[in-house]
């Protein structure tokens, strides 16, 4: 479970990343919503890794169809959703979470950069990039 002050610690890093991000992808943002929950839920999980086990530690997903798959006939779609989830990025991270005082715990020049790398991976999706894609600019 994530303490109350890690869960804060995650949400203003992640907003100060979104605040230092260009226009455009600011505007993206204001399109698409972005989701941000403590992990995936179980139904989730084995919906997307059936075939491949627990699916390791999710970071993030972008749910929806990318700008250069889209067509007409998909108008009637569900909307875009990017999601991220703090467990998984502060486990990776090895945030050690925050200290007395709310002092930020270790790890947090890590913790910064993998909110950045799994934020810019989802809104990558969107834009139609693949795993290898994201992986040559590294956001893989």
């Amino acid at each position: 479970m994530i303490s109350t002050r890690d869960r804060q610690v995650f949400d203003d890093l992640l907003d100060q990343t979104i605040g230092a991000l260009p226009q455009q992808l600011h505007d993206l943002l204001e399109e698409v919503p972005l989701i941000v929950e403590d992990e995936p839920g179980e139904a989730l999980l084995r919906d997307m890794f059936e075939d491949e086990g627990d699916g390791g530690d999710l970071c993030g997903l972008h749910w929806g169809t990318a700008l250069t798959e889209r067509s007409v006939e998909a108008s009637a779609d569900f909307p875009d959703t990017m999601m991220l989830f703090r467990g998984p990025i502060l486990r990776m991270s090895g945030y050690q979470g925050a200290g007395p005082g709310g002092r930020r715990g270790r790890g947090i020049v890590e913790l910064r950069r993998q909110i950045k790398i799994t934020l810019l991976h989802e809104m990558g999706h969107h834009f139609g990039l693949d795993e290898d894609d994201l992986e040559a600019l590294g956001y893989g």
